[in-house]
Order: C-alpha cells, then structure tokens, then sequence
C-alpha cells in the first residue's frame, strides 16, 4: 500500500531563529568577514569592522550579544575557536592575531608582516595556523616563539585534516599546497582561478581524508590527501566565498557572489537553497550538531536558521521506502528488520512503492526499480526503467507498469516509457490516493477527495466509480483484505466503516486519524488518534492501548506505526479478541485470531476449551502451534479410536479428564463404563499405587501392578524398596540381582538361607554376587548349600584362597583341571612379584611357554631397567630351561636345534650381564665395593667376548672407559694407551672429553709397560700372556682357554683334559669316583723354625716324606707326575699351530687324585625324578656341551664348581659369598657346589 502522504513532506524547509543587521557608520555598511561557533554550540563569535562581536546561540537567549571586543585597529578578517572551546584567535588588517578567552579576554598578541588573511585551531592540539599574502605562521601555547613560513603566492584559505597531521593552504594562484603540522610542504595541486575556500570532511567514517576547494572559477572540486581529484568539477554558477562541512559530514554549505545559502550533499550534488541574502555570503556555518545555520553577509546581516528536513517516504504491506541524507533511498522490511540502500546520488524528491516496484522522483527525471531477494534471502534491486521527464506533482503512485501523478483535481498515468495514456479530472481536490491491488495494468485506485467524495478508479477504465459520500473532507481511507468493506476517516476526525455492496454504515467511532484494515484478518481494523490506538474486531467493542504517532498500516499482529519522522513496528497480542470469541465458543475464528499472533499461554487455553468442548480438528491445531506432542499424540490417538464401531464418547470424555488432571473424576467414569483396566493404567502412570490397588479386581492383576510398581521403583533408584516388591511378587533373582549391585550383603545371605535347595539358580546368583563383593564365607556357604563344587572351586581361584582351592583339588578328584588351579595361582605369584614360584606353578599347570615367557620378559625388563644383575640371573634360567628342554623330552631335530641355540645365547647373555653390572655400577656410583682388580679382569673379559655381536644394553664405552681408568691406576699404562686410544672411536659425552685428554696425556708420559704381577700366565704352558688378546680369553702360545672364577674373573689353575678313545665315559667317571688318593690340603703342612748365626729362618715343609723329594717347575707342579710330564711335552711351535687338548690313558687317569678333578657335566636329572644315564643324555647334547675334564694344576689353590650354573670360583670367595646371597653368586642355586 503506498501512501499518500509519502509524497506530501518532500521539501525541506529553512526557519529564521535570529537575524542582527549591524548598523552603519558614516553612511557606510560593515561587512561580516568571517563566523564560528564554539564546538560546545553555545556561543557564535562574528568579524565584524574592527570588532569581534560575541552572540549567545543556545535556547531562548540565542541572538542576544554577549561581547563587543576592541582589539584590533583595522578590519578583522577571520575568526576561530579551539577544539576545547577554551580560546577562540581573531586576525585582521592591522597585521595582528589576538588570542582570547571565553571571558572576552585578551591573552596574547602576535603579529605577522601583512594582514591576516585566515585562522585555523588544529583539531587535536592546541596549534593555531595563521596566514598572510607572504607566510604562514604555527603557534601553540608550548612554544615560546611563532614559527613562520614563506609563500611564494597570498594565501586565501587554509584548514587541518582530522587527525591534525597536515595543514591544506589555498593560494591566490590556484596552488592548493599540502603542508605537515611542522610546516614542511608534502605536496601541491594546481588550480586555474584563485582558491578562495576549501574545508576538509570532518567526519571520522570516511576510509580517506577529503579536502572540498571552491575556486573563483566558479567549481566545486574534491580531492584525496594524496593530491587525487575525486569526480569531476562541480560547476556552481557563482563564485564561491565559503564552503562549511556539517559536523556529520554529510552536508556542505555554500554561499557567494550567488547572494544565497545552498544545502549541497558530500558528493557536491545541489539539494536545496536554505536562504536568499540581499549581498554576497562572505560566510557560513553550522552549529556543531544541530540542524542551525549561521550567516553573515556583506551588507553586515547576521542571521541564523533552523533546517527542517521533510520526511519522504513510501508504504506497500511490511516494506517501508524512505528518503536517507536527502540523495538515498532505504528499503526497509519492518518484520525482519533488513535494509536495502539504494544512492541515487540525486535530490530525492518523492518515493512510491508497490509490490516489487519502487519508483523514485529525482529533479529531471523518474526512476523505477525491480526489487526482489537473492539465494539468502538478502534484499535486492536492480534499475528497470527510467522517464526521463521533469515531471511536477503534489502525488505519486506506481502500479506494476505505471506511474500515476497528481495536480490537485486531476490524475495523470504515465506507463514506464514515459508515454502519457489517459487522465482523470475530479469533482474536488484530492486528499487521499492508495493502490489497492489488482491484476497486471488493471490495478485500482481508491481516492479520496476534499468534499468528502471515496471514489475508485481503474487504471485501465476512464470512468471513476462513486464508493460513498461524507459530510467533511476525507483525512485517510482503507479497503479491507477482501475489497467488501470501507473504512474512512473524515476531517472532523470520525471513523466511519462501510459495507460496499450496500453502502450500509456498520461502525462508526470518534477521535480518529488514521486507519487501517488488517490485511490477514477481514474482520478486524485499527485507528489511532488521541495518543491512542484502537482495534475494532468483529461486533466486539474496541480495545483500547496508548500509542504515540499514528497508524499505517496492520498486518497480523504488527501494527506500522509513524512517529514524526521515523517508522516503528508494534507487537499486538490478539488475546482480547481471542478471548471474546471463546466465551462465544466460536473456536473456527478464535482459531483464525489466534493465527494473527498470541501468547503460548492463549494457545493452550484455546486448545484446552476446544478439547474440553470435543472440538478435536481445532484442539488439535493448538496443540500443534505449542508443540505439545503429548496432547498431539493423545488426539490422534483419540481419532484413530473414533474410526472404530461402537466406539463411546464417554472413554474419550475420561481420557480427557485425565489429561487434565482430574484423576478422580476421570477413575469413577472409567469404573462407571466398565473400564475398570484404564483407571488402573491411569494410576499406575501417576504412580499413585494404592488407589490403583483398591481398584484391581483378583490378585493376577494385583500381582501385575506389584511387579509394575517394582520396576518403576527400581527405574527411580528406590532399589531397597524393588527388591522387596519383587520378592512380593514371586520374582527372587530380579530381588537378588538388586541386593547384589547395590551390595546389601547381610540382607542378600538372609534371603539365600530362605531359599529352597532346588532353586539353583537363585542360590549360585547369590554366590556370584559374593564373589563380586568378595565375602568369601557367603560364598562358600551358597555353593555348599547345592553342592556345586565346580563353582566353589572357581570361587576359592577368583578370590586367591589358594590352600583351600588346593585341599580341595585334592579332595574332588575330577571335578576341576589342575591347570584351572595352578595357572590362575601362578600369574598371582608373578604379580606378586615372586617369579621362581610362578614358574613352579606354570610348569605343574602344564604350561611351559608361559613360565619361559615370564623368564624372558623378566629378563628384558631387567636389561631396560638396567638391573643388570637380575637379568643375568633370569637369562641363566632361561638357558637352564632350554636345556632341560633338550634332555628330557623328545624333540624333533630342528627344534632341539632352536632349543640349543637359544640355551647358547641365554647363556652367554647372563655371562655378560654378569660382569656388566658391576662395570655399570661402578661407572654410575663414585665408589664401588668391587675391588679394583677384579674390576679390571672384569672389563679386559668383557672385551675379549663380547667380539662384535653386542647384547642390547651394555655399552663398549662404558667398558673401555672403565678398563682405561683402571689400566692407569694399576700401572698398566700399556694397557691404558691402548684404551685410550679405542676411546678415539667412540662419541665421548661432553663432560669427559677434557679428563679423558688429560688422562691421556698422562698416560703417553708413564712407561710403555705393564706390570707384571698382573699379566696372565697360562697354566698350562707357563706362558706369560698379554693383558687383552683380541683373538679370544686364552693363551697366546697353546691356545689353552682360560677359565675364570665367576667372582674375580681371574683366571684358575685349571687344565682341560680329554679322555683317550678307548675310554667310556662311564669308566672314566667310576675309576675317578673310586679313586682313593687324596691331593695336600692346605691345613696338612707345617712350619718349621731354624736359628743359626743370628739369622732366623722359617721352613714350609709337609708331612709326607715322598713330596718332600717331589720335584716342582716354577709354576708349582709336580715333574713326577704322568699328566704334568705330557704337559711338558706338548710342542706348542709348530707350523699349523692348533689347540691340543692334553689326552690321558688310564694309567694317567688313576695316578690322579679324586680331590684335583673337576667334571663339567650338563646331564641332570628330570624334573619327574627318574634317573637317565650320563651316556643318555650326552648323546643328546652337541660336542662343545659333552662331559669336560679340569684339573686343578695348583691344589693349594682350592676351586669350587657350581652344578647349576657350571661355573668356577675359588673355594674362599664362593664360602663368603654364599654366605651373604644364600646360594651361588652367579645363579643363585644353593648346595651345588663340588669343591
């Protein structure tokens, strides 16, 4: 709907607030040179002769002079005041500025060389810009002196950027030079005529700093601060003598020679002229803020103006058109708040909108838009037609394809080309015109005129249509949604509704001044006047609220209100309304009203009465706006129902009554039909169990709704009172299943003593409860009671009571595998940290690969931990095991192959490991108990053994490094250069490459030697080895491999033999078992004590008079004996020098004592306790695993052998510590040794 009144407001109008004319003097006129206001609004100051005149310029007071200021002695030409208000400068003729204060106060005076032409306060500082025909001077309160600058040419005008950063000077000679704050030039443009103003745009929301210049060539121009024009020239007609931005921005002033006030847009398009002077306007401004304009002119004429600016704008059902900074166009919709801005970059002169059509009046022409909605639903527009007409009317409508103008009785249809088509001359003027719709290029008008004539017209027929007549002029007029009824409103401010197919009045109503039909309801209207709106629906009376404005326009339930020049939408709830049809139970147009717009509240009434009333199609509407499912699936429900014979209205009225609460009611008409199951359904929902139990006919149903209330007991976390409900209703495991989650113990051993025997499941689901609450004895008890053994066997396992799980393995033969004992038991014991227990159990449970599982990663763990030591002692369990492997059971070929393979890598791993760990702790820890010797054998073992296949975890640094750190201490600087120099190839940490330099540096200075108490001498051979032999741990000359004590790795005096190949080996062992001769112990010799010629002197003799006369060599041994002279024997410097084990015969073998032999044997005895032969398993066993021969060459030095591990010790080391550890040093084992 496009309004008429749109059209009516479209000019803007100038109101005078004050004029002062200043009087003349000796028959001349004083002119106004320049004005400012004060940036507060209150004060206007005037140059004025040579006086600065001071106006009040707020409220009431405004004109009133406050100051007259004597300063100067000729003519003052320009005036300004500073950002603060604080301080306003006057300059003039007499070649001064003077500074004053709002006091009318003189503060300081500077002078220039010419008179002052123009004043300029920076808009951020203090800084005054003063200029002259010669220079231009920068003053600021901080600054002792002016500094001034020369010009080539009279500078005319000047103003700051907003930032105050640069200052613009325009010049007589057309030069618009660009100067910073310090008056450096930065740039300049050139102009063909003087410029005699300029100004920039003072507002902060523009992206670029905008400089407006008026040249005496009669132009208005724009410029960037970086000297680039905007736009063409504006050509202005006159010569401009100032040019004022409005605070905003938006507006420019100019007056000159032209003797006129002119309101400009910030593009430099003309809108309007403010006032028309009888002289020249040297001046002009605006009062910060406000809509007032000051002016002085050349005839001395002060005078001021309110700018009034009209409002234009346009109406069509929620799209609202107004006019925007007088050259815009915003397109609004008033429901979802979008906008549409449409620049016409043009004085906007009316506006016209209807359906998709906006037609917009510029000054020579009519432009018309296509408005529309793009993907997203965003407001769009593009230019459809355009008249290029000047086309003068007080009116302006657009249909779909034409413009429609009006001249006070007449109206004039123009299509969109421009074409005039047809017009129409009226009886009396028109006052009121709308389109009220209709089909493409047949739409109709509906107008109302001065002599209170309503008429309608079609755009497409000649002859108007007479509607009514009034008494009194039509004010406003409205057609309702079907085009039956009129509403009016006259002059004399009564609204009048008529029927049009009789023309019959159907309301009447006073204090009116505006009216509109609701365009979604037919039956409803509003009007507004006496600061109150009213709404009329139906026959009902009129609801009355305040509204200030009037209204213009009704769509639902938001009503288009103008207050002054803005639009406002308002939310009206149609509860009023809604609720007069229900009380007429009208629910088909409550309905329709409540569609309009009502609360959630208005809602749920409607719905309730509807339902309560078995109006189920609108009940069910209602509940559907709310979204209330429970009553939407209720009512279908119901109607589903309906469909079926025989149904009765009575069920749906007690359904009803229980959906709204009255359970009572509802229960009694249940029970008075025969429907005695729905009341109890009803309160078992309700959870209202005893009156659901006074209804139930026989106890089937009463148990039904025991278990019911069971459940929803137990749905709500009541489980003390579930479980006994249960056990009411016959149900004891869904009971016992509660007792047991939530863990009432005594109460669940209560209820299983109740139970009877033959209810085995109830009974072993209380004893799996036990089980999960670890009550051993309930448990026990539960299972015993139906002598499940089975699951009190699992029950002692699960809960690790492993002495009664292993009395009664023993006592239940057969009823539980003794893997389901013993496996469970041993992954306790490796949890709890006792692992040679564990690996017992694994084994009784038939489960060796576990056992050497938990053996292997006990053992990595112990690399990764870097515990050494245990894994050393796990590694020589896992080869033992290999190897027991090996010789008890039948083993394919290849995998005794893997078995032993394995056995030699375990083995040598926890040889490794061994010794590494006191190497690693004596390279962590500052002191180590390990004694320094052994240390040292310990490292030089390491390196002749290790060879290039390293074990994960033991590093070659730290094992050189520790052998060259003792090397130096024990004096085998041979040995240390040696380490050292290995050291070079390894990546040395950086907080020991200095000490490792130093150290040697040391070494290369000591002697190139070792000492020789510490070389190795073979015991076989008598051949002084070197300390680190890179072949292998033996002798140099015979090749003979050492064999070292396990505790100070040095090596023993012991000498491998082999037996000759007529020889069993079961012979050999029973001549050497039988053997009754007894090797010298060290308590069996004595002392004996000589003094002679003063000398004292100790003898060692023993007590046999035979090894008195027995020879010995110098390593100890005796020459007499057979195994010692075919030691003597053996030639160890042939050509194909290999290792020649020494070979004895019988004779040879019984010479020797049974105390001297060690037999190195890995024959053991199974784990069953069956005995195998020694010839069994070794022939089980490869060559380098046989049965070994040592001899102990030096007796006095007595050896031990562990059985287990095969490992020698001196027999005084192993004693002490076996003593400490309880067993072997290496593996642990106790009572194994052979001394």
């Amino acid at each position: 709907i496009c309004y008429s009144f749109c059209t009516l407001l479209g000019r803007m109008k100038a109101v005078t607030t004050w004029q002062d004319r200043i009087p003349e003097h000796n028959g001349g006129k004083f002119a106004v040179q320049d004005i400012a206001y004060r940036p507060d609004g209150t004060q206007l100051i005037a140059a004025v002769g040579v006086r600065v005149l001071v106006y009040a310029a707020a409220d009431s007071a405004a004109g009133d002079p406050i100051h007259s200021l004597k300063g100067h002695k000729d003519t003052v030409y320009c005036v300004a005041y500073s950002r603060d208000g604080k301080r306003f400068a006057s300059g003039g003729a007499d070649k001064m500025v003077i500074i004053w204060t709002p006091k009318a106060e003189g503060i300081l005076k500077y002078s220039h060389s010419d008179s002052i032409q123009c004043l300029a306060y920076n808009p951020v500082t203090q800084q005054l810009a003063s200029v002259t025909a010669w220079d231009f001077g920068l003053w600021s309160p901080e600054q002792k002196s002016v500094s001034k600058h020369k010009v080539t040419s009279k500078v005319l005008s000047c103003a700051w950027t907003n930032d105050g950063q640069h200052l613009a000077l325009g010049h007589f000679n057309g030069v618009i030079s660009i100067r910073t704050k310090a008056g450096d030039e930065k740039l300049s443009m050139k102009r063909s005529a003087p410029v005699w103003t300029l100004t920039w745009n003072p507002s902060r929301e523009e992206a670029f700093d905008i400089l407006a210049v008026g040249c005496w060539d009669q132009t208005l121009s724009f410029y960037h601060l970086s000297s680039k024009q905007i736009g063409r020239d504006r050509n202005l007609g006159f010569d401009p003598c100032c040019v004022s931005y409005f605070s905003t921005g938006e507006y420019l002033l100019i007056g000159g020679s032209d003797k006129k006030v002119s309101l400009w847009t910030k593009e430099g398009v003309r809108l309007s002229n403010i006032t028309e002077a009888d002289d020249w306007v040297w001046c002009v401004a605006q009062r910060p803020k406000l809509n007032f304009v000051a002016m002085g002119t050349n005839d001395g004429l002060i005078a001021t103006y309110q700018l009034v600016f009209s409002t234009v704008h346009g109406l069509y059902q929620d799209q609202y058109a107004y006019r925007d900074y007088m050259t815009d166009v915003v397109i609004q919709q008033l429901v979802t708040e979008k906008k549409l801005r449409i620049r016409c970059k043009d004085y906007v002169k009316k506006i016209a909108i209807y359906r998709d059509r906006l037609a917009v009046q510029l000054p020579d022409r009519v432009m018309i838009y296509e408005l529309g909605y793009d993907d997203g639903y965003e407001m769009k527009h593009k230019l459809k037609e355009r008249i290029a007409k000047k086309l003068e009317c007080n009116l302006l409508v657009v249909t779909s394809n034409h413009v429609v103008l009006c001249h006070d009785k007449k109206l004039i249809l123009y299509n969109f080309a421009g074409v005039w088509l047809r017009e129409w001359v009226l009886e009396s003027g028109i006052r009121y015109i709308k389109v009220v719709g209709g089909p493409v290029e047949c739409e109709a008008l509906i107008v109302g005129l001065r002599n209170g004539t309503v008429s309608k017209i079609f755009i497409d027929n000649t002859f108007p249509i007479f509607l009514v007549k009034l008494e009194s002029p039509v004010r406003c007029l409205d057609l309702s949604a079907s085009r039956s009824k009129l509403a009016v409103v006259d002059e004399n401010q009564n609204c009048i509704v008529y029927r049009l197919d009789t023309k019959e009045m159907l309301f009447q109503e006073s204090n009116a001044c505006s009216i509109a039909w609701n365009s979604e309801y037919e039956d409803m209207l509003c009007f507004s006047g006496s600061a109150g709106l009213s709404i009329k629906t139906g026959n009902f009376p009129v609801h009355q609220q305040k509204l200030l404005g009037f209204v213009v326009g009704f769509k639902g339930s938001k009503i288009f209100c103008l207050h002054f020049v803005s639009m406002h939408t308002i939310d009206v709830p149609q509860s009023a309304s809604l609720y007069r049809y229900l009380e007429q139970k009208d629910y088909t147009s409550a309905y329709r009203i409540a569609c309009l717009g009502v609360t959630e509240n208005d809602w749920r009434m409607l719905a309730m009465q509807a339902l309560a009333d078995l109006n189920f199609p609108i009940a069910r509407k209602a509940f559907i706006r709310i979204r209330d499912v429970r009553y939407i699936e209720f009512l279908d429900q119901i109607a589903l129902e309906r469909r079926c014979p025989g149904s009765d209205d009575r069920i749906f009225l007690a359904e009803i009554l229980a959906y709204q609460g009255k359970y009572a009611e509802a229960a009694q008409l249940f029970v008075k039909i025969g429907q005695e199951k729905k009341a109890i359904e009803m309160y078992a929902d309700l959870k209202l169990w005893d009156k659901a139990k006074e209804i139930c006919p026989d106890d089937e149903n009463l148990r039904d709704l025991i278990r019911r209330q069971a459940r929803w007991a137990e749905e709500t976390g009541a489980h003390r009172d579930a479980s006994s409900l249960w056990l009411a209703a016959g149900d004891p495991i869904k009971a016992i299943t509660l007792m047991g989650e939530n863990g009432w113990l005594t109460r669940l051993i209560e209820v299983c003593r109740q139970l009877n025997k033959t209810e085995v499941q109830a009974i072993q689901l209380c004893g799996q409860y036990f089980k999960k609450h670890n009550v051993h004895a309930y448990g026990k008890e539960a299972y015993e009671k139906i002598g499940d053994m089975k699951s009190l066997m699992q029950l002692h396992v699960d809960m690790q009571k492993w002495d009664e799980a292993f009395r009664l393995l023993d006592t239940a033969q057969g009823l539980a595998n003794v893997s389901d004992v013993f496996l469970p038991y041993a992954e306790w014991l490796a949890l709890n940290d006792k692992f040679d227990e564990a690996q017992e159990a694994y084994k009784k449970a038939c489960r060796p690969q576990e056992a050497q599982k938990m053996v292997e990663q006990l053992a990595c763990n112990g690399v990764i931990e870097r515990r050494y030591n245990s894994a050393s002692t796990y590694y020589c369990k896992l080869a033992n095991e290999n190897l027991r492997l090996v010789l008890t059971e039948n083993l394919s070929n290849e995998e005794k192959t893997t078995r032993l393979a394995r056995f030699r890598d375990a083995r040598r791993k926890s040889e490794i490991y061994y010794a590494y760990h006191f190497l690693h702790r004596y390279s962590e820890m500052p002191f180590s108990p390990t004694d320094p010797v052994n240390l040292f054998n310990m490292s030089r073992w390491l390196l002749m053994n290790i060879g290039s296949d390293c074990p994960y975890g033991v590093s070659k640094l730290v094992i050189v490094l520790a052998m060259a750190k003792l090397a130096k201490q024990l004096d085998t600087f041979k040995l240390a250069r040696t380490a050292y120099e290995k050291l070079q190839k390894y990546v040395i940490p950086k907080n020991l490459i200095d000490e490792l330099d130093i150290s040697a540096i040391e070494v290369r200075s000591k002697p190139f030697t070792d000492k020789e108490e510490l070389l190795p001498m073979c015991y076989r051979c008598s051949f002084s080895n070197p300390l680190l032999n890179d072949n292998h741990d033996g002798c140099a000359q015979c090749l003979h491999p050492f064999v070292r004590s396990f505790l100070t790795f040095d090596h023993l005096p012991l000498v491998q033999f082999e037996l000759a190949s007529d020889i069993e080996l079961d012979e050999a062992i029973s001549i050497l078992t039988s053997n009754t001769r007894v090797g010298r112990k060290k308590g069996d010799a004595e002392w004996k004590e000589h003094q002679a010629d003063g000398v004292q002197t100790l003898t060692f003799t023993g007590n046999d008079p035979h090894d008195m006369l027995s020879l010995e060599n110098e390593c100890g041994m005796n020459l007499n004996d057979p195994f010692t002279r075919q030691l003597m024997a053996l030639d160890f410097h042939g050509a194909n020098r290999q290792y020649q084990p020494v070979v004895v015969d019988r004779d040879t073998l019984k010479q020797m004592k049974r105390d001297e032999i060690f037999i190195v044997s890995w024959s053991k005895k199974t784990k069953e306790g069956r005995d195998i032969s020694i010839k069994e398993q070794e022939d089980k066993l490869p060559s380098d695993l046989k049965v070994r021969f040592y001899r102990n060459i030096v007796p006095d030095l007595p050896v031990t052998l562990c059985n287990n591990c095969n490992h020698f010790f001196m027999e005084e080391d192993y004693e002490f510590e076996s003593l400490k550890k309880g067993g072997c040093p290496f593996c642990g084992a106790a009572d194994s040794k052979t001394t």
